[in-house]
């Protein structure tokens, strides 16, 4: 095995959720869309496949053409350590608007400073201080 890398499938909204998360982290990019063309299995435009990197940690997502009775959980998550107290209020406050917290942004006995929050996409995230 060469590569584990995180795969989201979202529902018309994965372009939305690539801008949003490479806003919020340094060194991040959108690399590679390809989108669904006319008389294609998906609605004209959306994303087929996208490849996009959070500080140096690649990530695929789709738009699934399928409807789906499932969404994300937070059984799994997205762990970030964030390297200041700046950037950890920062994302955490980010990530949380019109998500939910799941725990709150605070000390805890494995963390000095750590805050766990599904988005507005409902992806899972915890943030810990280095």
């Amino acid at each position: 095995m060469s590569k584990v890398t995180p795969f989201l499938m979202f529902e018309g909204q994965a372009e939305e959720a690539m801008n949003f998360y490479v806003s919020l982290f340094d060194d991040s990019e959108i690399t590679k869309i390809t989108r669904y063309g006319a008389n294609e299995g998906g609605a004209e435009g959306s994303v087929m496949k996208a490849e996009f990197s959070l500080n140096g940690q690649r990530f695929l997502c789709i738009d699934s053409s399928v409807k789906h009775e499932f969404t994300f959980t937070p059984s799994i998550s997205m762990y970030v350590t964030c390297d200041t107290e700046e950037e950890i209020d920062r994302v955490f406050q980010k990530l949380s608007e019109d998500g939910q917290v799941l725990m709150p942004l605070g000390s805890y006995p494995f963390s000095r400073k750590f805050g766990w929050t599904s988005d507005k996409f409902g992806v899972s995230w915890q943030l810990t201080l280095a």
